[in-house]
Formats: C-alpha cells, sequence, structure tokens
C-alpha cells in the first residue's frame, strides 16, 4: 500500500546536499513530506547568483510545498502550523530553533547525526572521528530538543572506518546509511512502535565547529596528527602548509608506519600556481 494514503503527515527541514540526498531517499521509499523548509535562495558562483537549495529544487521537482524563512519567528511559525503536520524530519537545517517550535508538531522531531551518539555531539562528528582517529562511527536516528544533540536515540548503526579513508569516502557513506537508516525506523515510528532510549549525558564529548586557520599543518610534527588533519579535512577547508610565507595546498598525502610513522605529502598546489607533485 502506497505509503502516503496511511503515513501521517511530516515537514521536512533541511537545506544543502547531505539534505537533498536524505529527502530524495525518503520520495523513493514514498515517504512524501507535506511541506518542506529551507534556507532562503543564497548567492552562489563567482556571479553571485541568487541560487535554490538543493533541498529546494528536489521538492519543487517533485510538487512539495517549500517555505523558505530567514527567521522562524512567530509569523514562519504560524505558516508552518497551516499544514497541520504531526512530526518532522530534520537533517542539516542551518537554523536554531526557538524554544516555542517545540511545541509545533504534537509527534516531535526526528534528526539524523552523523555519529554514534553521546559521542559527538555538535556540528563535526565526522570530522571529530577522523582527528581522534577513531575506527568506529555511525548514524543516529534521534528527537530533537533544546540542547543540541542531547534528544532520546531512536535508532542507532555503526560502521568501521578504514585505515587509509577520508572524509572523501566516509562522508557519502554515512549519508546513505542515515537515510536508509531514517527510512528503516519510520515506519515503527509512525506506529509508535519505536522504544525511545534517553542519552547518557555523562558520557557525552563534543564536536565543533571547524575553521579555514584550523587546516595549517606542521610537517615537522606529529606524523599520525597531520594524517588525521588530512584525513579530517579532504573536502571541507582542506590542510595547507607555509613556504616562504606563502600557503602551500596539499591535495594528496598518505601515511606510511615503516620503519617510523611519517606523513608524506604527494601533490599540492602552491599558491597562484597549478597543481603539482610535492
Amino acid at each position: 500500500m502506497n505509503q502516503m494514503s496511511v503515513s501521517p503527515k511530516f515537514a521536512f527541514f533541511g537545506t544543502p546536499a547531505v539534505a537533498a540526498t536524505t529527502l530524495a531517499h525518503l520520495i523513493e521509499n514514498d515517504f512524501i513530506p507535506t511541506l518542506v523548509v529551507t534556507s532562503p535562495d543564497a548567492p552562489r558562483g563567482r556571479g553571485l547568483v541568487l541560487t535554490p537549495s538543493p533541498t529546494k529544487v528536489l521538492a519543487l521537482e517533485n510538487s512539495i510545498p517549500v517555505m523558505t524563512p530567514s527567521v522562524l519567528d512567530e509569523s514562519a511559525i504560524a505558516d508552518i502550523k497551516k499544514y497541520t503536520c504531526e512530526y518532522a524530519v530534520v537533517v542539516a537545517y542551518g537554523k536554531i530553533f526557538p524554544d516555542a517550535f517545540f511545541t509545533v508538531f504534537p509527534r516531535g522531531m526526528l534528526n539524523v547525526h552523523y555519529s554514534l551518539l553521546p559521542k559527538y555531539r555538535g556540528a563535526t562528528p565526522l570530522e571529530t572521528a577522523l582527528l581522534r582517529g577513531e575506527k568506529e562511527t555511525g548514524v543516529t536516528v534521534q528527537k530533537v530538543v533544546c540542547e543540541v544533540d542531547a534528544g532520546d536515540i531512536l535508532a542507532q548503526e555503526a560502521i568501521q572506518i578504514g585505515a587509509g579513508e577520508t572524509a572523501r569516502t566516509l562522508r557519502p557513506r554515512l549519508i546513505e546509511m542515515g537515510a536508509e537508516l531514517l527510512v528503516a525506523t519510520l515506519p515503527a515510528f509512525e506506529r509508535g512502535e519505536v522504544r525511545a532510549v534517553p542519552q547518557d549525558s555523562s558520557r557525552a564529548t563534543r564536536a565543533y565547529k571547524i575553521k579555514k586557520e584550523d587546516g595549517l599543518l606542521d610537517l615537522a610534527g606529529d606524523a599520525r596528527e597531520n594524517w588525521n588533519k588530512y584525513r579530517a579535512y579532504a573536502d571541507s577547508i582542506g590542510t595547507y602548509f607555509m613556504k616562504e610565507g606563502k600557503r602551500v595546498k596539499i591535495t594528496d598525502a598518505e601515511f606510511v608506519r615503516q620503519p617510523t610513522d611519517k606523513f608524506r605529502v604527494l601533490r599540492i598546489i602552491p599558491e597562484g600556481k597549478r597543481e603539482q607533485d610535492f
């Protein structure tokens, strides 16, 4: 039977590609949101052309109503309430929910988080797992509460991190896993059959926002630390070192264990030049 005819109405909150990927997986499995809420169109590219978010593009392609409030104020909340959704799914929406928002959906809000909560609550769980040299990470479907990533756990799945894996390959694996876990969880959630497990806050750790300067490496420093930074930032801010006062971006590197640990840079882009071997 088609999910649209039996499922309670829900809203989807999300903005970047990770949210669009999850929304696509929901749609493919007949979980069609009644409403999509995403960030307003933003200037992108060299011409700074106003461009809709990937989530908005996908929603419109599937004839799903879209709202793009700049802030979730009283007016935006009133408009969202008109859709009478019972619950919401949140994936990388990018805005903080005001306290008044937590009464909008009778059955609450669900979030897909890319760590094994309560480990690595916050903005950069994947990067932090790689920075710490973790061998395992995973995804969690949790309830959204006022405290960041502190809601009850509805489902969780672990995944092994490859010894040479970087964020470039780990991120899409986690995004796909998160989308699949969400789809697998929703039927039981909608029937009221999911057991919510409270997090042990005493075991909680944080994953803080990253800054561009966090990618600076000291090539004479600890090899393992440099390698983990390269892995963590490979698909975002990247890593670099300074030479003669200029920034040199690292585009490829490897970690060699014998006879001693060594971080080996393979390819670089010196400031103002083309990519080359190091």
